[in-house]
C-alpha cells in the first residue's frame, strides 16, 4: 500500500462527509486506503459513514480515546508506505495527494510535509508552516509580538514569517490537520506520544522526526481548505488549558531543565491570561446587555415614578419603589426571555410580546397582594409602555449600529451567488427556499464560458457579481466544481466582503466556515424548528415542569404507569438534563440529518403498530416532529402515552 489516509473524527458529521468527498476524488488513481476513527460521536457520523462510503475502514471507540492514541490505532494497523493524518474539517484538492507522494518520493530524505492551507474565507493560515517553540519564539507568539514582526525571522519564527508561503522550503513543525509521514521514519522515531490527548501532539513527533534525522516541509504546490476550529472550539477554557498543558508537555520532553522551567513558567502565566480572558469575554457577550437593559428599564420606572408623584401629588416609599421596580424589571425581562426576544435575529414582535405577557403578570401578581403593598396600578401600565417602547428603540438601534450581531427579521432579503451547473443552481435554490433564511434572493453563476437561462455571469466574472448584486453568501456546487476551482475562486475574491459555503452532492445542507474562530454555518432544510433557541428553551422549560409535577403527584401518577421502577429514574433524568420526555424514534440509519435531541421517555412512534423494520416510516415520523415542533405536541403525547412514561 502507497498511502493510508486517517482521519480522526469527533462529532462533525457534516464536515466529515464533506472531506471523504474530497478524499475519494483525490486518491482516484492512487493504491491507497482510508481510516476513520470515530471518538464516540454521539451526532451519527459512524451510520453516515457506513452508508455513505463503506469502501472506508471505519474504526469506531467506545470512548473518546483523544488524537493521538486514535491516530496509532490505524498507523498500527496499516502497512502503507506513506500516512496522512488528515482533519475531518478539511477538504483536498483532487491532486493533492499524487503531488505529495511525488514530492515525497524524490526526496527521499523527506520524513513528513505539510501543505498550503486556506480558511473558510480562502485565507492563508499562517500555521500551514512553523518553527520549533522554544521558549523565546514562545513569547513572541503569546505576546502577540509577531504581529509586528510579521517578516521577521527572530520575531515571527513561531510561524516562519521569513519564508515566502508561495515557495516549497524545509521546516521544523508541521500542522496536525494535514501531516504527511514516512513510515520508514515512524518506525525510527516512533508514533504520536499518547500523553498528549490532543494539542501538542503534532509538534512533538515532527521535532523527533528532525531529531531522527529527516527533514519536514512545506510544500505550496497543492492546497487544502482547512475549516480551522470546527472540531474543537478554541474560545472555550477548555482549549486554552488543554493547549498550554500540552506545550508543558513538549518542555519537559525536549528542552532542558532549566529551559524546561522558564518555559513552564511563561506557559502558567499565559494560561491563567487567557483563561481569564476568555471567562470576561464570555461574561461580558452574555450579560452585558441583559445588565443595560436592567439598568433602562429601572431608570425609566425610576423617572417617571419621579414625574407621576408631582402631577399627582403623592408620596411614594422609595425602599419600596426600589424591591417594587426590581421584581418589575425583573419579570419583563424573563417574560422577554422565555418569548425569543434575546435570540438572534431580532424579532419585534418577540419583544412587544413578552413586554406585554410580563406586565400582565406583574397586575395580576399586584392584584394579589395586601392593599398596604399595593401604591399605584398607573406605574405599571407606565412601566408596560416604558418595556415596549425601550425594546423596541432599542432593538433598532442595535441593528443600525451592527446589522451583522443584531440583525431584525425580516430586515432585507439575504442575496446568494449560487455556482454551479444549471441543475444543481436550481436545486440548491430550492433548498435554500426551504431553510429558514429569510426571503433569499439566489442568482446563478455560470462555471463555463457561456451565460445560461437564470445565470447572471461566469465564474470568471464572480467578483463583479458580487459587487453588482450585493451577495452576502456565494455557494459552490460540490458536484460541478473542483475542489482547486473553488479554492481558486474563493482566494481571487478574498478582499470581498462574502462568505463562502460548498453544497456536497446529494446531500441536503451546505456547510462552511465564517471565521477561524467559530464553528461553521449550516443551511439545513427547514427540519429544525426543535432546535431554534426558543423551541430549544420551550422544551427544556417543559421537561423540567412536567417532571416536578411528575414528583409532586408520584403517590398518584405512579399508579397509572406499567414499569413503575422506572419512572422515578425517568423524572430524575429528566430533572438533570440526561433524558427528555419525547425524543425522535430509533432508527438504525438515517437518511437525513436531524437537530441533535436528548434520547427521549417515549417518541413519536410510541404505541404506534408499525412492521417490523419500517424504517421509513420512523424516520417520517422524526421529521414531522421535528418540523413542527410545539410544546402542545409533547403534551399531548405524554398524556396519550402516560402508561410508557416508565420506559425509555
Amino acid at each position: 500500500m502507497k498511502l493510508s489516509v486517517i482521519i480522526v473524527n469527533y462529532n462533525v458529521e457534516q464536515f466529515l462527509e464533506q472531506c471523504l468527498l474530497s478524499v475519494e476524488k483525490a486518491i482516484q488513481g492512487m493504491e491507497a486506503d482510508v481510516w476513520v476513527v470515530d471518538n464516540a460521536s454521539v451526532d451519527g457520523s459512524c451510520a453516515m459513514v457506513a452508508e455513505r462510503f463503506p469502501w472506508v475502514k471505519l474504526v469506531a471507540n467506545k470512548d473518546n480515546v483523544g488524537f493521538s492514541r486514535a491516530n496509532n490505532q490505524a498507523m498500527r494497523a496499516s502497512d502503507a508506505e506513506y500516512m496522512l493524518l488528515l482533519n475531518p474539517d478539511t477538504v483536498v484538492e483532487e491532486d493533492t495527494f499524487r503531488k505529495c507522494v511525488e514530492f515525497m518520493d524524490a526526496n527521499p530524505k523527506a520524513g513528513g510535509l505539510g501543505v498550503r492551507m486556506v480558511d473558510g474565507k480562502g485565507k492563508f493560515l499562517p500555521e500551514s508552516k512553523r518553527g520549533l517553540p522554544t521558549p523565546w519564539v514562545s513569547f513572541c507568539k503569546i505576546s502577540g509580538i509577531y504581529r509586528l514582526f510579521p517578516r521577521s525571522r527572530k520575531l515571527n519564527h513561531y510561524y516562519l514569517g521569513h519564508l515566502d508561503e508561495h515557495e516549497t522550503a524545509e521546516i521544523e513543525i508541521l500542522s496536525g490537520a494535514y501531516m504527511l509521514m514516512r513510515k520508514e521514519a515512524l518506525d525510527k522515531v516512533g508514533l504520536l506520544d499518547e500523553e498528549f490527548f490532543m494539542y501538542g501532539e503534532d509538534i512533538d513527533l515532527s521535532w523527533r522526526i528532525v531529531l531522527g534525522g529527516w527533514q519536514n516541509y512545506y510544500f505550496p504546490e497543492t492546497r487544502i481548505i482547512h475549516y480551522k476550529g470546527e472540531s474543537t472550539k478554541r474560545g472555550s477554557l477548555n482549549y486554552v488549558f488543554v493547549f498550554y498543558n500540552a506545550m508543558v508537555i513538549f518542555a519537559r520532553k525536549h528542552f532542558s531543565e532549566r529551559n524546561a522551567k522558564a518555559y513552564t513558567r511563561l506557559i502558567n502565566v499565559a494560561i491563567w491570561a487567557r483563561a481569564s480572558i476568555a471567562v470576561i469575554q464570555r461574561v461580558a457577550k452574555k450579560i452585558i446587555l441583559p445588565l443595560i437593559d436592567a439598568s433602562a428599564l429601572f431608570s425609566g420606572m425610576w423617572l417617571a415614578q419621579r414625574y407621576y408623584a408631582q402631577v399627582a401629588e403623592k408620596i411614594f416609599d422609595e425602599s419600596l419603589m426600589i424591591y417594587a421596580f426590581s421584581g418589575y424589571v425583573i419579570t419583563w425581562m424573563l417574560s422577554v426571555f422565555f418569548s425569543g426576544g434575546y435570540d438572534r435575529p431580532i424579532s419585534m414582535l418577540r419583544l412587544v410580546r413578552g413586554s406585554i405577557i410580563g406586565s400582565l403578570i406583574i397586575l395580576v401578581a399586584y392584584s394579589l397582594l395586601p392593599e398596604s403593598l399595593r401604591f399605584s396600578r398607573a406605574l405599571v401600565l407606565f412601566g408596560a409602555v416604558i418595556s415596549v417602547l425601550y425594546y423596541l428603540l432599542s432593538r433598532w438601534v442595535l441593528s443600525r449600529l451592527s446589522p451583522e450581531r443584531f440583525a431584525l427579521v425580516g430586515a432585507g432579503m439575504r442575496r446568494f451567488a449560487v455556482v454551479g451547473g444549471a441543475e444543481e443552481i436550481e436545486r440548491i435554490s430550492e433548498l435554500l427556499g426551504q431553510t429558514s433564511v429569510s426571503r433569499p434572493e439566489v442568482v446563478g453563476v455560470s462555471i463555463d464560458d457561456k451565460v445560461h437561462d437564470n445565470q447572471v455571469g461566469t465564474r470568471d466574472q464572480l467578483q463583479e457579481v458580487i459587487r453588482v448584486h450585493r451577495i452576502d453568501q456565494v455557494i459552490f456546487s460540490g458536484k460541478d466544481l473542483a475542489a482547486a476551482e473553488i479554492i481558486d475562486s474563493m482566494i481571487k475574491t478574498t478582499g470581498v466582503k462574502v462568505d463562502y459555503k460548498i453544497a456536497p452532492p446529494d446531500s441536503l445542507y451546505m456547510i462552511g466556515s465564517n471565521s477561524i474562530e467559530t464553528s461553521g454555518e449550516l443551511f439545513m432544510l427547514e427540519t429544525n424548528g426543535v432546535h431554534k433557541p426558543s423551541n430549544r428553551r420551550n422544551k427544556r422549560l417543559f421537561d423540567i415542569l412536567f417532571a416536578l409535577g411528575m414528583l409532586v403527584t408520584f403517590p398518584i401518577s405512579i399508579w397509572f404507569v406499567d414499569k413503575k421502577s422506572s419512572f422515578f429514574g425517568n423524572i430524575f433524568k429528566v430533572l438533570t438534563g440526561s433524558r427528555t420526555w419525547v425524543g425522535y424514534a430509533q432508527t438504525s440509519t438515517s437518511s437525513m440529518r436531524l437537530p441533535s435531541v436528548l434520547k427521549g421517555v417515549i417518541t413519536p412512534a410510541t404505541g404506534a403498530i408499525l412492521r417490523e423494520g419500517d424504517e421509513d416510516t420512523l424516520q417520517k415520523l422524526n421529521i414531522i416532529y421535528a418540523r413542527n415542533y410545539r410544546i402542545r405536541n409533547d403534551l399531548s403525547l405524554v398524556f396519550r402515552h402516560f402508561v410508557h412514561l416508565g420506559e425509555g
